[in-house]
């Protein structure tokens, strides 16, 4: 009778022992999954972006847009999808043609019509991309960001220039995208962009690595 106890006693011990094991294995595996999302893991990232083809400054005539460049990296090396935002009426291919064609959208606050569109609402950052232009994102930026929920987003802005930098566009984003947390934007002149690509790429790197601490 008393072996039997025993037994009895060792069996009841080891269950007990394993309970407690995976009690611990459970908090651990819940605590490093918490880790990672508060680190940006297990996050869905979109690179929403305008850019433009034809002439630019301080390039000439070109087949991939400044921003365009700029966006394809930061999706490769945050793994994020990609969306283009483009305008149902194209802008004049001339230069000089479009950015009067932008300065008077600016200055009527104009909304032009957009091709298609993505579910927003369904990714936690966003990367927003644009040339700058009279000191503002163009008017079709704000066409795609007034179609959606912004509320709890991280958004990041990112911006090509011929010298301005990010002039005020960081704020006309932040007060576009209510609700949504703003982080510090990139401004790469278009010039590296289109044409010292290493470059350009190391300036991405080197920002998302300060936006990620």
């Amino acid at each position: 009778m008393k072996k039997l106890t025993g037994i009895l006693a060792f069996c009841l011990a080891c269950v007990m022992l394993t309970a407690v094991n995976l009690g611990c294995t459970s908090q651990a595996e819940n605590k490093n999954n918490t880790t990672n999302k508060s680190k940006g893991k297990d996050m869905k990232t979109l690179v929403a972006y305008f850019s433009r083809i034809d002439e630019n400054y301080g390039v000439g005539y070109i087949t991939k847009g400044n921003t365009e460049i700029i966006a394809e990296m930061i999706a490769k090396i945050t793994s994020a999808d990609l969306f283009h935002i483009e305008t149902v009426t194209p802008y004049p291919k001339e230069y000089d043609a479009c950015i009067d064609v932008a300065k008077k959208e600016v200055q009527s606050n104009a909304r032009p019509e957009i091709k298609g569109d993505i579910e927003v609402e369904k990714y936690d950052v966003i990367y927003i991309g644009y040339p700058n232009w009279w000191s503002e994102p163009p008017m079709a930026v704000f066409t795609f960001i007034e179609k959606h929920n912004w509320q709890g987003k991280i958004v990041i802005p990112f911006c090509t220039h011929e010298g301005s930098g990010l002039g005020v566009t960081e704020q006309s984003i932040k007060k576009a995208c209510k609700g949504a947390t703003l982080r510090d934007g990139l401004a790469v002149q278009g010039n590296v962009a289109q044409n010292s690509r290493d470059k350009a790429e190391v300036a991405v790197n080197n920002w998302l690595k300060n936006i990620e601490k």
